[in-house]
C-alpha cells in the first residue's frame, strides 16, 4: 500500500476540530485531562508538518500512521474494565463542547484513510500478506499466550537477519527492540525504508490477521524516529477504549 492520495489526506487533516475560543473550555479540557489542548497545541502541528512531508516524498505513509496512532488519548477503561467517572466526564465534555464528539468523528477517519485494508492492497502486498498469514500457522503452532508468541516472533526476525537489541516485559505487553538490515535497500530509487516498512511488512500483517483471530495483539514493527532501531509489541487483545478513537456516543448508553 503506497499511501493516501496526498491531497486527499490534507483535505482529511485540515479539517480537524480546533478547541473553541471560549471561557469555559478550559474545564472541559481540564476534564478530559488536557487531552484536547494536548491534541490541537502538539500533536496536531506536528501531523501537518508530516502530511506535507508525505505530499512531497520524504517520509512513507507508515511515518504518518505512527504519528496518528501516538494521538494523545483520554483512557476510558483500565484494560477491559470501564472507568465510570472517565465515561462520565467524557460525555458531559462532548454535551459542552461539540467539537469533543467532532473529533473522534475526524480522528476515525483520518486513519481509515491510512491504514493498510485488504482493498488498498497491490497485488504483491496481497501475496506478502497472505504468505505471512499462511507462515503464522507453522509458526505460531501451539503458541498461546503473548510471552510465547513473542518467543517465536523473535527467531522469526533473526531467521532473516533481524539483529535484536533489547527485549522487555511489562504491563505493555512484550517489547522487542531491533535493527533490520533492509531499511536502506532501494532508498535512493524508493525512498528510506520503503522496502522494509512498506513491502516487507506485509508479511508480519498476515502474522496480526492469524493473531487478532486468537485474541492476541500484535503491534507490527514500527519507526523509532531519529534511530536505527525499530519495534514491536505483542500483549493480550483487549477491548480498551480512549477518546478520541471512542466517540462519546460509544459510552454514553452505559453511564
Amino acid at each position: 500500500m503506497a499511501g493516501p492520495n496526498p491531497e486527499e489526506l490534507r483535505r482529511v487533516v485540515e479539517r480537524f476540530p480546533t478547541p473553541p475560543e471560549s471561557d469555559w473550555f478550559a474545564d472541559v479540557d481540564d476534564a478530559l485531562g488536557g487531552t484536547y489542548s494536548r491534541l490541537a497545541e502538539t500533536w496536531y502541528p506536528e501531523l501537518r508538518r508530516r502530511t506535507s512531508a508525505y505530499a512531497d516524498g520524504e517520509i512513507l505513509r507508515e511515518d504518518v500512521l505512527e504519528h496518528v496512532e501516538a494521538v494523545p488519548a483520554f483512557r476510558l477503561t483500565d484494560g477491559a474494565a470501564p472507568l465510570p467517572d472517565r465515561r462520565a466526564a467524557l460525555v458531559d465534555a462532548a454535551n459542552g463542547v461539540d467539537g469533543v464528539a467532532a473529533v473522534s468523528t475526524w480522528y476515525n477517519d483520518l486513519r481509515a484513510l491510512l491504514v493498510d485494508s485488504p482493498e488498498n492492497r497491490s497485488l504483491l502486498e496481497r501475496v506478502l500478506h497472505d504468505f505471512g498469514y499462511a507462515l503464522a500457522h507453522g509458526l505460531f503452532l501451539g503458541a498461546s499466550s503473548p510471552e510465547q508468541v513473542v518467543r517465536r516472533l523473535r527467531v522469526a526476525y533473526r531467521s532473516v537477519g533481524v539483529r535484536i537489541d533489547d527485549t522487555r516485559s511489562g504491563d505493555g505487553g512484550e517489547r522487542t527492540t531491533f535493527t533490520c538490515p533492509y531499511r536502506d535497500v532501494a532508498a535512493g530509487r524508493c525512498g528510506e525504508k520503503w522496502v522494509c516498512h512498506e513491502k516487507l511488512d506485509r508479511v508480519d500483517d498476515g502474522y496480526v490477521t492469524y493473531l487478532e483471530a486468537r485474541g492476541i495483539d500484535y503491534q507490527r514493527p514500527r519507526d523509532c524516529p531519529g534511530s536505527e532501531q525499530c519495534y514491536s509489541t505483542v500483549t493480550w487483545d483487549g477491548d480498551e477504549q480512549w477518546w478520541p478513537k471512542t466517540p462519546p456516543s460509544a459510552v454514553a448508553g452505559s453511564l
